[in-house]
């Protein structure tokens, strides 16, 4: 295995609970529920940077899923297709959190599932539909990898901006934790993804 990608593998498995935790914790201080009668905080309210924080967040991790589904079945490189089920582990967590996040109802009665392909594609932009389109409609190979791997590439960097967008304009706590804690692991995918990126190229 990649040894940037074992290290990946590791630094995915501590981070995701953890996201997975604070936005749990978030939900519980905006319904007023255990954590908010604890810490006294039950004042927490969704804003619109926030609410913008996570639209934006998973319309791009949809795009990312969506593509890392199809290079699970169409990688022939091992670190391609070894990212690609860390990616699609990752976003389908993320994007159950947030559906949490909005219905916690969904979250208690242990409702919430990963997202099915219709409602993954039905977040995407028109540039992020042609992205699909390209790589379903491309023949395995060395060629797809490389597709696959720059659209991640300028994927995370969207992803990335978006973090940092939030940082510089938020507010709420919570949500400032779970940002940074996906900026630092989008950064990390971002420098394994040069690294694979530059094995293709060799």
């Amino acid at each position: 295995m990649h040894r940037r990608l074992a290290l990946t593998a590791i630094a995915s498995a501590v981070a995701i609970p953890s996201f997975v935790t604070m936005a749990i914790a978030q939900q519980q201080q905006l319904q007023g529920g255990p954590t908010a009668a604890a810490t006294g905080n039950t004042g927490a309210r969704m804003g619109e940077a926030e609410a913008k924080h996570a639209a934006d967040t998973l319309a791009a991790g949809s795009a990312s899923l969506a593509a890392s589904r199809v290079a699970l079945q169409k990688a022939s490189d091992d670190d391609v297709k070894q990212f690609a089920r860390f990616e699609v582990a990752e976003q389908e967590t993320i994007a159950d959190v947030l559906k949490a996040m909005r219905d916690p109802s969904q979250a208690a009665s242990g409702q919430v599932k990963p997202p099915a392909e219709p409602e993954v594609t039905g977040q995407l932009d028109p540039k992020g539909k042609a992205m699909l389109d390209k790589l379903e409609q491309a023949k395995s190979g060395k060629a797809f990898d490389l597709e696959y791997i720059r659209g991640q590439i300028e994927g995370h960097q969207a992803l990335l901006k978006i973090q940092e967008a939030y940082l510089s304009t938020g507010k709420d706590r919570e949500n400032l934790g779970v940002a940074k804690l996906a900026r630092g692991q989008i950064r990390e995918h971002l420098a394994l993804l040069a690294d694979i990126e530059k094995d293709l190229k060799d």
